[in-house]
């Protein structure tokens, strides 16, 4: 009964398992985590959360939002650190992909004071995460990445503001977690389940190996007798087969139901621990026979 509805949890375990990491792929495709919203007019551009770099708060993060070609045209990428600082204390930068990596950029635009990166894709209309190799550490500003259309329409916001515009970067409650925090969960989610099919192997070994094991009760209601040499016949043993000692005066045989002997702590061992077969005949001596057609297994 045990075994039974340990199965159907493995069973649930598995296809709660499966639908997780289907969840997850879906929103790390198509649902941005965390949003870029006009204080103006309150517009909502989504985006998405770099894998590197802090995390935005739960209050989000004020700033100024500017492009960088209005500052340095050569350098609408961000590819290169600015001339000069960003005048005001609270810049966004707004960057263009391409050219360099994107913790290039983010380095480059913390360097020249920015306390956040907008990075936009110019050439596809599609979200992508942010990643990053090697040690960032030193990233202390959060970054995030929007699509084409967002990009365009916050390019051509600030040509007709003229100056920059003030922005808020909210994450969305819906997905807080970077990839690389999906992919703990899938492993640690993995090692549970390989974890949960080990102590099933476990429960299933131990009921196999129980099941060629003769019960204890039915053991010690075998037959005993106490040996003689002056009363052995001749086609009895003299010796056990288990621990291999010859037989002496009063020592305490057990006779199992093929007529075998041996001591008594060696069989009842043999029974209970190892296997329920005559050691020398490999007799089951749990099934009856007509001569102890009392003796039945409980």
């Amino acid at each position: 009964m045990f075994l039974h509805l340990f199965k159907r949890s493995l069973l649930l375990f598995l296809l709660a398992h499966c639908l997780s990491v289907a969840r997850w792929c879906h929103f790390c495709n198509f649902v941005a985590d965390a949003s870029v919203v006009l204080v103006a007019t309150n517009a909502t551009y989504q985006d998405r959360i770099a894998a590197f770099g802090p995390r935005l708060t739960d209050k989000g993060l004020f700033g100024y939002l500017v492009s960088i070609e209005t500052i340095e045209d050569d350098n609408q990428k961000g590819c290169n650190k600015l001339k000069k600082i960003f005048a005001n204390d609270n810049s966004i930068a707004l960057v263009e992909r391409g050219q360099c990596s994107f913790i290039d950029k983010v380095r480059n635009m913390q360097a020249s004071g920015a306390i956040a990166v907008v990075v936009g894709n110019n050439e596809h209309n599609g979200l992508i995460t942010m990643y990053a190799t090697g040690d960032t550490s030193d990233v202390k500003i959060p970054s995030v990445f929007v699509a084409q259309t967002e990009y365009r329409d916050l390019k051509s916001l600030l040509v007709v503001a003229k100056e920059p515009v003030e922005i808020q970067l909210l994450k969305d409650d819906l997905l807080q977690w970077p990839l690389l925090d999906v992919i703990i969960v899938v492993i640690l989610s993995l090692t549970v389940l390989v974890i949960f099919i080990y102590v099933l192997w476990r429960i299933r070994q131990r009921q196999r190996r129980k099941r060629n094991l003769a019960p204890p009760q039915f053991v010690g209601d075998l037959p005993t007798k106490i040996f003689y040499r002056s009363k052995r016949q001749e086609n009895e043993p003299q010796e056990c087969v288990i621990c291999l000692e010859d037989f002496v005066d009063e020592d305490e045989l057990r006779i199992i139901p093929c007529f075998h002997e041996f001591h008594i702590k060696c069989i009842d061992s043999w029974l209970t621990t190892r296997h329920r077969f005559c050691p020398i005949c490999k007799r089951d001596v749990t099934l009856p026979t007509t001569e102890t057609p009392l003796l039945s297994v409980p």
